[in-house]
């Protein structure tokens, strides 16, 4: 009997939890959190521990395949790994030459691991790489970056120190990080305080000193009366303010007309609670955390409730505070090298991107752009064609809204690639699926936390594949060979990693003990006067020059949300739980068993209205499109909104699990790829609106 510990990365969601993995003759015992991580505290949440059933499952893909029917039929044959690389590369290459490089798009679901796949696109000559945080956070990064020239996660979340954490666009208890969940944990132990500001009482609600239920759509009036209170009130940190804020003035004038009174009629929560609430954050600043959001692709004026956001947290000296969001440190604030960047092996692109990032829409980053606007693109050859499109571990179809409009514009392309571990609707769709080794079975290439200290991880191989599949790096580097882009060919993932660690003095023999390389002793917090922010001005700018430019206002006059007009008609509403991933779950063996569908939550008294009862059948219609649905009749949640788990409603056969299980919202978003923030950027899934009646 042979027994080891493997030191890994999980990925059975964006977050990449580093993680310790138990292999006894060859196979995987025990998945537990990586236990020199001390924030894993030797944990992992229900998704990470049914890695072993992934990689158990026969129903996801065991070979290479290449469609023979139609687009969506299911009709596969079974190729070599060979074959496969070979035909895909002969494809690529049939479009670059006829359409140019520009013509191919890649997208994945961001993380870690990018450097691979932009390099490969860099190689290729296209400027088309994006992610799916159209659908996701591109609003908060875009709101954080109009403020203080940094991205979302040039901050940090310093929960552990908290004195005061406010979720409003994030459920922290349900879409799970293992270590920001213990963190805010033993936080709390020691007398933090949790506020939670939702249309529905979720898990991280349960668990909050104080929750409050908003009106849907109402979030940007709340966060305008929390300022309001701040500033009239003098409760704000003059001395932050004084040294960072550029243009306070037009913040003062602006917030006038939005007081905690006004906000009541408009949200539906008392100014008194507003009022209370506010001087409990200003009581425990500046170690407070209103967290900006993850999935603020929700209304289109979702940028201007995390702008709002990170407005209050620099007017209570939060932005790089201890206890609050301190900025990020890298390699080189402790005087080390970073790794060295596959990208660049390759020039830089010159040409637009077909999205419009960065110069149609010149206030919206060029690094991912936006997914929804390359589709766009792939429907109207505007500004150009894009004829191939990789999908990475991504799946548009059950991400994105309208699905059905996704497969009109999918059926122009050339060629349709999916990449993945687990059968989707788009690798459904695709023309080629090249299967991904699930990441028990892979390794990948080395990448680098950033945070109050940084550390050098790598993911490494627990066991070998049960079948014909194949990591990231090999597909990329064999396809990169049969396309001439040698410098991107590795032959093995020793001489990626060699290349990777070369100008940092680190060997991988380095991570063999721990699976990671520190980088910092102790954690390293700037004081007041060190703060560093990449405005123009240098300073925290409420009116954004940058925006200001585009012709868009930087402080947005509030503007009531569409409401329904007619009895039995909500606002639909989505988000996570702890026990899947979207839809790249819900078909595995140990997390169907344990939640094998969704519910509709309805309100109380709406329900009682309507003649539904808790756990009813209710049929949920839009535009002549129906599904049936149980019902989850409760009090917590608020009588204008319905809510479903994202993710269900499957419809493949080779799913035999989660096929015809639950209700696929995105289903319910009819037209919904144009219906956007214009200014954040992301799509506004929850403007949409259905009819709910008893079956």
């Amino acid at each position: 009997m042979t027994t080891h510990k493997v030191y890994s990365i999980c990925g059975m969601c964006t977050v990449r939890c580093p993680i310790q993995v138990e292999v006894e003759n060859g196979e995987v015992q025990f998945i537990q959190g990586n236990p020199h991580i001390p924030a894993m505290k030797g944990a992992v949440c229900p998704r990470g521990a049914a890695g072993k059933a992934l990689i158990m499952d026969p129903e996801r893909p065991q070979t290479p395949m290449i469609r023979v029917g139609e687009r969506g039929e299911g009709k596969w044959r079974p190729v070599s790994w060979d074959e496969a690389l070979d035909y895909t590369a002969e494809k690529l290459k049939s479009v670059t030459e006829r359409y140019g490089a520009r013509t191919v798009a890649f997208s994945n679901r961001g993380g870690p691991f990018q450097d691979l796949h932009k390099a490969f696109m860099k190689g290729l000559g296209s400027p088309n790489y994006t992610n799916h945080d159209a659908s996701c956070a591109r609003n908060v990064d875009h709101s954080c970056q109009s403020l203080t020239g940094l991205g979302r996660k040039d901050l940090v979340y310093d929960l552990k120190n908290a004195r005061h954490v406010v979720l409003q666009f994030r459920n922290i208890f349900e879409s799970v990080n293992v270590q920001e969940v213990n963190n805010l944990m033993d936080a709390m132990g020691d007398g933090c305080k949790l506020t939670v500001i939702d249309i529905r009482a979720n898990i991280s609600a349960v668990k909050a000193t104080r929750f409050m239920m908003i009106r849907p759509g109402t979030d940007y009036a709340f966060n305008l009366a929390v300022i309001h209170e701040l500033i009239a009130s003098g409760l704000y940190d003059r001395a932050f303010v004084h040294m960072w804020f550029k243009d306070f003035n037009r913040l003062e004038s602006f917030i006038q007309p939005y007081s905690p009174k006004w906000a009541e009629a408009e949200t539906g929560i008392p100014a008194e609670d507003i009022v209370a609430f506010v001087r409990e954050l200003a009581a425990a600043a500046p170690a407070v955390i209103w967290h900006p959001g993850w999935m603020a692709a929700r209304y289109t004026n979702s940028f201007y409730v995390c702008r709002s956001i990170y407005i209050i947290n620099a007017l209570l000296g939060a932005i790089g505070a201890k206890g609050g969001l301190p900025l990020s440190n890298k390699p080189a604030d402790f005087g080390h090298t970073g790794l060295k960047a596959m990208a660049d092996l390759f020039p830089s692109v010159s040409e637009k991107r077909a999205d419009g990032a960065g110069w149609k829409y010149p206030h919206i980053a060029t690094g991912t752009g936006l997914a929804h606007l390359m589709y766009k693109a792939m429907d109207t050859d505007d500004p150009y064609p894009v004829k191939a499109y990789i999908a990475y571990r991504h799946d548009p179809l059950m991400g994105f809204p309208d699905p059905d409009k996704l497969k009109q514009i999918f059926s122009k392309l050339d060629l349709l690639i999916a990449v993945t571990f687990t059968w989707s609707d788009t690798a459904w769709f695709s023309d080629i699926v090249l299967p991904l080794s699930p990441y028990l079975e892979r390794e990948s290439i080395i990448a680098c936390k950033n945070g109050l200290k940084p550390y050098f991880f790598v993911r490494e191989r627990a066991v070998e594949p049960r079948y014909d599949t194949k990591s990231d790096w090999e597909i990329i580097s064999g396809l990169s060979r049969r396309l001439g882009m040698n410098a991107l060919a590795f032959n093995s993932v020793e001489e990626l990693w060699k290349y990777q660690l070369a100008p940092t003095g680190v060997s991988i023999e380095d991570f063999k003990a721990k699976g990671v390389v520190q980088l910092a002793n102790a954690p390293k917090y700037r004081a007041l006067n060190e703060l560093k922010f990449k405005t123009p001005s240098g300073k925290i700018e409420v009116i954004s020059e940058k925006l200001e430019k585009c012709g868009i206002t930087s402080l947005l006059p509030y503007e009531p949300p569409r409401r329904s007009q007619e009895e039995g008609q909500f606002r639909l509403t989505f988000g996570r739980c702890a026990l899947h991933t979207q839809g790249h779950t819900v078909n595995n063996p140990l997390l169907f068993e344990q939640m094998p569908e969704n519910v509709l939550w309805i309100n109380k008294i709406a329900a009682r209205s309507l003649g539904i009862s808790d756990g009813g059948l209710v049929r949920v219609s839009q535009n002549g499109y129906s599904e049936t649905i149980r019902s989850k009749v409760s009090d917590l949640i608020h009588p204008e909104a319905v809510f479903v788990v994202h993710g269900f409603g499957h419809t493949l056969p080779i799913e035999s699990r989660a096929m015809g299980r639950g209700l696929a919202d995105n289903k319910f978003m009819k037209g919904g790829l144009d219906i956007w923030d214009p200014v954040g950027g992301a799509v506004a899934f929850q403007e949409h609106f259905v009819n709910v009646t008893p079956v």
